[in-house]
């Protein structure tokens, strides 16, 4: 009996995706962070470093938010995205802080589910909240709808330069 015990244990550890993140492992969001602060400094580093601001809001609970975390930093190419168009603030809500006062702020972004994505311009405005749900394909997000998440509204994106004379 322990050896069949053993042998569905190590079935069950080998059908895990590898690199996951487990609820043990997973720690990028700080309950007791103060949100609003670390929004301010994220806003002035932006405007230093001529990025917009990314929010990614959930918890260390959320599956779908390990899933996005986990693509994000083991993808090169989303990775570098990310890195030279953004500074990334993880926002927690959770029962032991759901950041209320924040995100009344940010327009409820809750309401979307987790996670949920707001990006802030270099001066703190709110530019764009995303629904992750579009961003997913099968059991995590399609690098690809990531990506153009993250290109169309980056900092170059918005820029009206590159618009002007474009109808003509």
């Amino acid at each position: 009996m322990k050896q069949l015990l053993a042998a569905f244990l190590l079935l069950c550890a080998a059908s895990l995706p590898a690199g996951a993140q487990t609820l043990d492992t997973f720690k990028v969001y700080d309950p007791k962070a103060n949100a609003q602060l670390d929004i301010n400094k994220a806003v002035a580093r932006a405007a230093k470093e001529h990025k917009h601001v990314l929010l990614q809001i959930g918890g260390n609970w959320c599956q779908w938010c390990r899933y996005f975390n986990t693509l994000v930093t083991k993808n090169d190419s989303l990775n570098k995205i990310l890195n030279d168009n953004y500074v990334m603030v993880h926002v927690n809500y959770s029962p032991d802080n759901e950041n209320e006062k924040v995100l009344a702020k940010l327009g409820y972004p809750q309401r979307f589910g987790f996670p949920v994505f707001v990006i802030l311009d270099a001066k703190g405005n709110r530019l764009h909240t995303q629904n992750s749900g579009y961003l997913e394909e099968g059991r995590g997000h399609s690098p690809k709808l990531v990506a153009q998440f993250l290109q169309q509204w980056s900092p170059e994106a918005l820029k009206p330069e590159n618009y002007k004379g474009k109808m003509k």
